[in-house]
């Protein structure tokens, strides 16, 4: 993934408003950031801990989706977006509220994803999961597009008008 300015991120919020995307808060320093090795950018808000956000390049264009996880805790699960099973804790539901009008009206999209949003991670095998997963015959590339294909039904689903 390409490096991100802060204001790249906060207009690329489809989901939310612009006084909501001017409010969040930020994954900490962008200059640390690892870019090479994420396939998109996902962070929980440290004060806000319900709070997550996923941006990722879309169709040449920078895309941000605010989510908020579930309270409670979720037995093994598997993330919908890496595929990566994980044990109590690790897994959250995040509902993202729809873009447009149908958001406004409070409707929502959910999925299970990692609770870190460290999708990228994993995938690479940078982070382990806290359960063995079974070894799988794809590449590490095949495993990022399909990690990627994933996020973006997701991304279909929330900015469907």
């Amino acid at each position: 993934m390409e490096p991100l300015a802060e204001n790249t991120i906060r207009a690329s919020f489809a989901n939310c408003s612009k006084g909501e995307a001017k409010r969040l808060a930020l994954p900490g320093k962008l200059t640390e950031i690892d870019w090479a090795e994420l396939d998109f950018l996902g962070w929980r808000d440290p004060k806000a801990t319900n709070n997550g956000y996923l941006v990722f390049p879309r169709g040449g264009e920078v895309v941000g989706l605010a989510l908020a996880a579930t309270p409670g805790r979720i037995k093994q699960s598997m993330c919908a977006f890496c595929l990566t099973t994980h044990g109590t804790g690790d897994v959250a539901l995040f509902a993202a509220r729809r873009a447009g009008a149908a958001g406004k009206l409070g409707n929502t999209v959910g999925t299970y994803l990692c609770a870190d949003l460290a999708c990228s991670l994993y995938v690479r095998g940078r982070r382990k999961p806290s359960v063995p997963n079974p070894k799988e015959s794809l590449s590490t590339e095949e495993r990022a597009e399909r990690m990627l294909a994933n996020l973006n039904r997701f991304a279909d689903e929330v900015l469907a008008e």
